[in-house]
């Protein structure tokens, strides 16, 4: 993984991030590399005649990628036709981010699935323009039709009500068993890795990821029972032991990082799922549990999972998936809660090489969701 670090890292150093690029085939290095021939190859294609003929960006909104909207003028044709006006766009331009979104496979994960997944779901996510990562040296470029305009985008402040959280489970149903135990996972047409497969290599590209965890876990004392505080030792254990879990369960694509900044409010009131960087085979229960517990509040989780649970599992029969006994069930939901408290003890202390991926205030909220769920359903006691 060493090697692999420092072969990139020279690539960056030596490169001219702003070559234009004019191919669709050309992965840009930078936003500044993008030229207006370069969007008519990638945007125009189907379109004879049409070019772009100028186009700017916003500002920069930079996380574990560096995401920029590109605002586009059009000749004739391209305006007849009526091309996107906008595109929102999710790159790597930094060192630390390709080697963020190279090392995991993020960047190879999320251009496969808008390659060759997305048109295969009925469920609300964007649409994909374009998708490519160069596995040379980990450069990226995600292009989606814009959705900022008629969708509203969650964060911890967004209150999900009874309808919405309703809206969630028939998303995830809908992914869920549209792959459940296909012999395809793992193919070529759904190239995703196991789930513990891609845990073991984030665990391998940062070293210093379980430390992190537990430092951050020692600075949200305030945020949980303090019967749960006590059993800091044993965070770590519970936590690989639910990665390890996934091995012996049925298996289909989860999206695998539900938290709520991950979902959007379509302008038909349906609940969407964006961000496909980390998608995985493995077990639904991550996806359900990671869902419920930072989507809704605390008080709300108390009184809704039972019925929310019981939804998903009545869709997940529906659409001709087994029913598992309810005592696996929970006892695979109270197992997953580990892995996502994960997800965000690493946000509050990012190990090295890692960049700063959301703010604090966020951060603390799901945390303090997430705690408190381990807590109640005594997550720890379940292996």
């Amino acid at each position: 993984m060493q090697d692999e670090i420092t072969r990139i890292a020279g690539l960056f150093e030596s490169e001219d991030l702003n070559r234009p690029v004019y191919r669709a085939d050309e992965v840009p290095h930078s936003y500044g590399a993008i030229t207006d021939a370069w969007l008519t190859d990638v945007i125009c294609r189907d379109v004879p005649g049409a070019h772009v003929l100028s186009h700017s960006f916003d500002e920069r909104d930079d996380g574990s990628s560096n995401r920029r909207r590109i605002f586009l003028t059009y000749d004739a044709a391209g305006e007849k036709a009526g091309l996107p006006a906008t595109v929102f766009c999710k790159a790597a331009e930094t060192l630390n981010n390709r080697l963020v979104l190279g090392l995991s496979r993020a960047a190879q994960i999320e251009t496969d699935f808008y390659n060759k997944v997305r048109g295969r779901l009925e469920i609300e996510a964007p649409e994909g323009i374009y998708a490519r990562f160069d596995p040379e040296n980990f450069a990226s470029l995600i292009m989606l039709r814009d959705l900022g305009g008629s969708a509203q985008f969650c964060d911890d402040r967004t209150e999900i009500t009874r309808e919405l959280a309703e809206q969630q489970i028939r998303t995830l149903a809908a992914l869920h068993s549209r792959f459940y135990e296909s012999p395809e996972l793992g193919s070529e047409t759904l190239p995703f890795i196991p789930w513990p497969a891609w845990w073991a290599r984030m665990m391998a590209a940062s070293p210093d990821f379980e430390a992190c965890c537990d430092k951050a876990f020692g600075d949200s004392e305030d945020l949980m029972p303090a019967r749960l505080y006590a059993r800091r030792a044993e965070i770590w254990d519970a936590t690989m032991k639910s990665v390890e879990a996934h091995k012996a369960l049925p298996q289909t694509v989860i999206h695998c990082d539900v938290h709520l900044k991950n979902w959007y409010i379509a302008s038909n009131g349906r609940m969407g799922l964006s961000d496909w960087q980390i998608a995985s085979v493995g077990h639904w229960s991550r996806d359900l549990i990671y869902t419920l517990t930072t989507a809704l509040t605390i008080e709300n989780r108390r009184a809704w999972e039972k019925d929310l649970v019981a939804l998903y599992l009545d869709l997940m029969e529906q659409a001709g998936v087994p029913r598992e006994p309810i005592d696996q069930v929970w006892r695979s939901l109270r197992q997953q809660l580990m892995t996502a408290l994960a997800f965000w003890t690493i946000t509050l202390v990012p190990a090295s090489g890692m960049p700063d991926m959301q703010p604090l205030r966020t951060t603390r909220e799901f945390l303090r969701r997430l705690l408190t769920a381990i807590d109640d359903h005594a997550a720890l006691d379940s292996f």
